[in-house]
C-alpha cells in the first residue's frame, strides 16, 4: 500500500533493514484498510461522486495528476453518490491563492442548494480569501480555540496540501485541521442550537437536522483540488464497524502472582475504597539472577521478589518516594515520578542499577544510578545516587523516562518533546535539545567531568549543531521502548496528539517526524525543512482504536509459540492488547493480532530472563501483574 525506499543499515553490528516510507496518494494503508477505512477516490476516476441534483460529475470538474480539480467556470458543487450518517472523513485540498471552496456533509438534495442543509467546513486561501473566517472553520458556527488571543491556525499556504480531519458522530463531532484539533461539537445539542439561531442558516428549517446525507465538495469559483478522500463509517453508537484486527488470538490474561503483597502498600481503607495506586512502571530482570524480578512504582518506589508463581513478599529495595515528583498531585503530572529502572548488565557482580525520575522540586528528569548494599543484597544504599544527566521539564508531560540496556551495553532512555501541546518549542526537530529523542550513553566510561561518556560511533558526535547523546529524534512521549533480545532491534511506543498512536523500530539517526508529521500524517503548518525524509512507523492505529499506546516488548519465550518473536503492545484509554508480527526484510508489520479487546488499563510490560512478557495495570490492586496463557 506504501511506496517504500530500502536502506540497509547496521545495528549493534548485526545486519538489519531501515525503510524511509513516502506515503502514496488516494491509497490506503494496511492499518486503515483493517480498520474500516474506504477511500472515496482513487485518484484515476471521480466515480463516486456527481453533481448536485445531476447524475454525472460536469466537466467543470477533472481529474488531473491525482486529484478531482476544479478547472471550470460553472463547474458547480459536486456531492458523494453516497449518503453517510455517522462517519470519520479525511480529505486533503489545495486551494489557488485568493480561493475559496469548502465540505459541506448531510447534504439532502431538493431542499435548495447543498448548504441550506449542510453544515461547511471551510476551505480557503488563509493569507488573499475573501471571508473573515479562515480554511477550517465550520463556516459561522465554530472557529479554533485562541491562544495568546489568536486563534489557532494550523493551515498551510494556498499550493501546499492541507488536511482536514472531520468525525460527525453521536458522542461527538471534531475537526482537525492537519492534524491540529480545531474544535468539538454535538450536533443538534442546546450549543449548538444557540448557534445556528444567531447565523444566516437560523431561516433554513432543515439545516443541521437530516441526520444524513451527502458530503460535497463545494465550487466557490476558484480553483481547488481534493484528493486522498477516505472515509469510516460509524456504527449507530460512534463505534468502528469492526476490530482492526486481522485475527484474534486464543490467549488470555491471568494474574502471574495471585499471591504477591507489596511491602508498605495498603491499596484499601477499612471500607475497602481505594486509598493510593500502585502503579508499575517497569518490570524486569538482571542477567544472570532468573529466579529474582524487579518493579518500579511511580511514586518512586523500587521492589524485587522471587519469580515464582507463589511468591508471597515483593520487597523494598529503595524507596525515592520523597524525592520524585508525585504523579497525582495534579491531572497534568500524571505522567511525572519514576518512570523507569535498568539493571547494569553486570548487576550480578556489581550490583548498580539506574533510574529515572522527575525531581518532585522543579520537575526535572534526572537519570542517575544506585548501588546494592555491601551489607544486605536486597536493599540499595539510598546515599550511593551518581546523578548521570538532569534536564529541565518545561511541562508536566511527555517526559517520557524509559531507560533500557542495548546489546552493545550502553544505556539507551526515551524523551518526550517536553508537553504541553502541538509541540509549542519545536523540541521534536530541535538536535540542540535532548527532549523528544532517544539518548545513548556509555555508563561504564566517565569522561570530561560527567558521569557518563559519549559512544564515538553515536550518530550525531562531530556535529556542533547537535546533542552528542542523541541516538535518534523525531519523537513526542515515547511509552515505552524495549529490545529484542533475538534481534537487538529497538521498539518504541510514540503517544500521539490527536488522531494517530505510532510503533516505530529505531535506527541509529533516525528521524521519526514529530512534530512535523504524527505518524505518517501531516502535522501542523511548520515550514518542512528540503532535506525531511522521516522513517515513518511499522504500525500505526487512530484515535478510534485507541488514544494513548503503551509500547511493549517482544515476546522470546518459546511457551507460547503462538506469540513467540511477536510484539506486544497496548492501549491504556481503550484497554485493547494487541501482537503485532513484523517482516525485517519488509520493514514493515504484516499482521496486527487481537489479545484483548478492551477494557484493561495497560501502564508497562514487563519482561524475565526467559522472554516470559508480563503487563502491570493500573488498578488500584496489588494483583497488578499479568501473563498471557492459552485459552
Amino acid at each position: 500500500m506504501r511506496l517504500y525506499i530500502f536502506c540497509a543499515v547496521v545495528l549493534f553490528g548485526l545486519p538489519g533493514n531501515g525503510c524511509h516510507a513516502e506515503a502514496t496518494a488516494n491509497q490506503l494503508s494496511r492499518a486503515e484498510a483493517i480498520s474500516g477505512w474506504e477511500l472515496l477516490f482513487d485518484g484515476q476516476t471521480a466515480d463516486q461522486f456527481r453533481n448536485y441534483g445531476q447524475q454525472q460529475v460536469s466537466s467543470g470538474w477533472q481529474v488531473d495528476d491525482g486529484a478531482i480539480t476544479r478547472v471550470a467556470k460553472g463547474a458547480g458543487d459536486i456531492i458523494t453518490k453516497q449518503e453517510f450518517r455517522y462517519f470519520e472523513l479525511s480529505i486533503e485540498y489545495n486551494i489557488a491563492h485568493g480561493g475559496n471552496s469548502g465540505i459541506m456533509f448531510h447534504v439532502e438534495e431538493g431542499a435548495g442548494p447543498p448548504w441550506f442543509t449542510g453544515p461547511e467546513v471551510q476551505v480557503l486561501c488563509n493569507a488573499a480569501g475573501h471571508d473573515p473566517q479562515r480554511a477550517g472553520w465550520l463556516y459561522q458556527l465554530y472557529s479554533p480555540r485562541k491562544e495568546n488571543g489568536l486563534h489557532l491556525d494550523a493551515t498551510r499556504p494556498a499550493g501546499q496540501w492541507n488536511q482536514i480531519y472531520l468525525r460527525i458522530s453521536p458522542t461527538g463531532c471534531e475537526v482537525c485541521m492537519n492534524g491540529v484539533r480545531y474544535y468539538t461539537f454535538n450536533l443538534g445539542d442546546q450549543n449548538w442550537d444557540k448557534r445556528v439561531a444567531e447565523s444566516k442558516f437560523a431561516k433554513m428549517k432543515k439545516f443541521g437536522k437530516t441526520g444524513k446525507g451527502h458530503i460535497c465538495l463545494q465550487d466557490h469559483g476558484d480553483r481547488v483540488a481534493y484528493r486522498n478522500i477516505k472515509i469510516r463509517r460509524l456504527t449507530e453508537d460512534g463505534s468502528l464497524p469492526k476490530p482492526p484486527v486481522d485475527g484474534k488470538l486464543d490467549i488470555q490474561p491471568v494474574v502471574a502472582f495471585p499471591e504477591l503483597q507489596w511491602e508498605g502498600y495498603q491499596p484499601v481503607d477499612e471500607d475497602g475504597n481505594v486509598t493510593k495506586q500502585l502503579r508499575l512502571i517497569e518490570l524486569t530482570y538482571a542477567r544472570g539472577i532468573p529466579k529474582r524480578l524487579f518493579a518500579a512504582a511511580q511514586n518512586g518506589i523500587v521492589y524485587t521478589f522471587e519469580n515464582q508463581p507463589n511468591v508471597a513478599k515483593a520487597s523494598i529495595v529503595l524507596d525515592l518516594s520523597d524525592k520524585v515528583s508525585r504523579w497525582s498531585s495534579s491531572p497534568m503530572a500524571n505522567e511525572q515520578g519514576l518512570l523507569g529502572i535498568a539493571m547494569h548488565p553486570d548487576f550480578k557482580s556489581n550490583g548498580r542499577f539506574f533510574v529515572s525520575y522527575n525531581l518532585g522540586q522543579d520537575d526535572k528528569t534526572v537519570i542517575s544510578s544506585f548501588q546494592i548494599s555491601a551489607s544486605d543484597p536486597l536493599k540499595a544504599d539510598p546515599d550511593s545516587e551518581v546523578v548521570l544527566l538532569e534536564l529541565p521539564q518545561p511541562y508536566k508531560n511527555h517526559n517520557g523516562g524509559a531507560i533500557e540496556f542495548g546489546p552493545d551495553g550502553y544505556l539507551y532512555i526515551g524523551l518526550g518533546d517536553g508537553g504541553l501541546r502541538n509541540d509549542p518549542h519545536s523540541h521534536g526537530q530541535d538536535l540542540s535539545t535532548l527532549l523528544g529523542t532517544i539518548l545513548r550513553i556509555d555508563v561504564d566510561h566517565p569522561r570530561n567531568g560527567q558521569n557518563y561518556s559519549i559512544p564515538v560511533d553515536n550518530p550525531f558526535v562531530g556535529n556542533s549543531s547537535a546533542k552528542p547523546e542523541i541516538y535518534a529524534y523525531g519523537l513526542r512521549n515515547p511509552w515505552r521502548i524495549a529490545f529484542d533480545r533475538q534481534t537487538g532491534r529497538l521498539w518504541c511506543g510514540d503517544v500521539g496528539q490527536e488522531l494517530w498512536e505510532e510503533i516505530n523500530v529505531i535506527e541509529k539517526g533516525g528521524n521519526y517526524g514529530w512534530s512535523y508529521r504524527e505518524g505518517t500524517k501531516p502535522f501542523g503548518n511548520a515550514v518542512q525543512p528540503a532535506d525531511f525524509a522521516p522513517i515513518e512507523p511499522v504500525w500505526e492505529y487512530d484515535h478510534g482504536v485507541g488514544k494513548s499506546i503503551t509500547g511493549g516488548r517482544v515476546f522470546s519465550s518459546d511457551r507460547l509459540p503462538q506469540l513467540t518473536g511477536k510484539y506486544l503492545y497496548a492501549d491504556y484509554v481503550s484497554g485493547g492488547i494487541w501482537a503485532l508480527t513484523y517482516d525485517q526484510l519488509a520493514g514493515q508489520a504484516t499482521r496486527n493480532e487481537q489479545i484483548a479487546s478492551g477494557g484493561i488499563p495497560v501502564l508497562a510490560f514487563g519482561e524475565d530472563e526467559s522472554g516470559e512478557v508480563y503487563y502491570c495495570t493500573d488498578n488500584g490492586q496489588a494483583r497488578c501483574i499479568f501473563k498471557f496463557e492459552a485459552k
